[in-house]
């Protein structure tokens, strides 16, 4: 008696089975394996880290396996390889739809302002729905502790959510602890600094501007706390310099890292050089008058999205005991010893 798929093959289907015959042969796969191993090589070459391009091979290969799973007849009456072909499918098409809609960034928030929606640096997907704009929390304050060395311990953020109610509630989150919001994650980094809060009130506008310049992270790069922002009206842009003489952390005890509680900037606006405490202003020349008002921190954070994660463990799991199930239904009827130990 000829086999289902016998039959399949001699109907006016069987072009079509013939297709998914090729399409889910061991040489299909090998083709679909040399496309992906080509574009992630090609893909971890590129600067700006395009690792989205996997997609279209992954969807090759899933492709690939479905119609395996179609046309072999061992995987129907197998419940658990049937389960665990399906997984691994599962696992393909999460795969390759993730690196679609990712997103991985970085941002800054300073003490006690709010997030503005923008990333420093970042990569994404094509497909990532870009909700940025629609999360809203404050960096109210934030602890990192220090042991002797100093080596950073504990970083504790409280920040406060907003919902589009107008309601808010606090968290408290750190390098492990995330802020999820929109699908989002936000995690704290060891990247944080100093940023003086300047008030610029240009000599045609009749608001000042209050906001903040943020200096390089610190103490990663406690030597190089400079940096140059331009002003309105201005055709130079402002240098600007945080000194300070006290150790914020100590290299034989505990510490905390947190603002010097004497310091000074250097200031330089084309030639002219200025020194400034809290409290002092500056002219500058005939574009407005420019006023410190005090130095503040600032946190980085990780920042990243993708809502395929649960469900790749799921699909791991769910491959893991389907391939247990299998493996102790074919040989649990077997015994372990060999026929020889059986005579002994």
């Amino acid at each position: 008696m000829a086999t289902i798929e016998q039959q399949r093959v001699g109907s006016n289907g069987a072009p079509v089975w013939q297709l998914l015959v090729w399409l889910g042969s061991l040489k299909f796969t090998l083709v679909a394996l040399l496309l992906l191993l080509a574009v992630v090589v090609r893909a971890l070459t590129l600067a700006d880290g395009f690792t989205w391009w996997v997609a279209p091979p992954l969807g090759v290969l899933a492709l690939n396996l479905l119609a395996a799973i179609l046309v072999n007849p061992l995987f129907r009456r197998q419940l658990p390889l049937l389960l665990f072909h399906l997984s691994l499918l599962a696992l393909i098409v999460l795969v390759g739809v993730g690196r679609m809609i990712y997103l991985k960034g970085w941002a800054e928030v300073s003490e006690g302002a709010a997030f503005d929606g923008q990333l420093v640096k970042y990569e994404a997907g094509p497909w990532h729905s870009w909700a940025l704009d629609r999360v809203r929390f404050v960096n109210e304050r934030f602890t990192i502790n220090y042991a002797p060395g100093p080596r950073r311990t504990t970083t504790l953020n409280r920040v406060r959510l907003f919902d589009e109610a107008g309601g808010s509630r606090v968290q408290v989150i750190g390098d492990d602890r995330p802020l999820i919001m929109r699908g989002y994650r936000f995690y704290t980094t060891f990247n944080k600094g100093y940023a003086p809060v300047f008030q610029w009130r240009p000599d045609a506008a009749s608001s000042p501007v209050t906001g903040d310049v943020r200096l390089p992270p610190f103490p990663g790069e406690a030597l190089r706390q400079h940096t140059s922002w331009n002003l309105p009206g201005l055709a130079e842009p402002v240098w600007v310099q945080l000194e300070f003489d006290e150790a914020i952390l100590a290299e034989e005890r505990a510490s905390v890292f947190r603002p010097p509680a004497r310091h000074h900037l250097i200031l330089r606006s084309g030639e002219r050089r200025f020194e400034m405490k809290p409290g002092d202003q500056v002219r500058l020349g005939e574009a407005g008058l420019l006023s410190y008002q005090g130095l503040r921190t600032w946190m980085g954070y990780n920042v990243a999205y993708d809502w395929t994660q649960p469900w790749l463990v799921a699909a791991v799991l769910l491959a893991v005991c389907s391939l247990a199930w299998h493996m102790w239904r074919k040989y649990r009827q077997r015994s372990w010893l060999s026929s020889a130990d059986n005579r002994g």
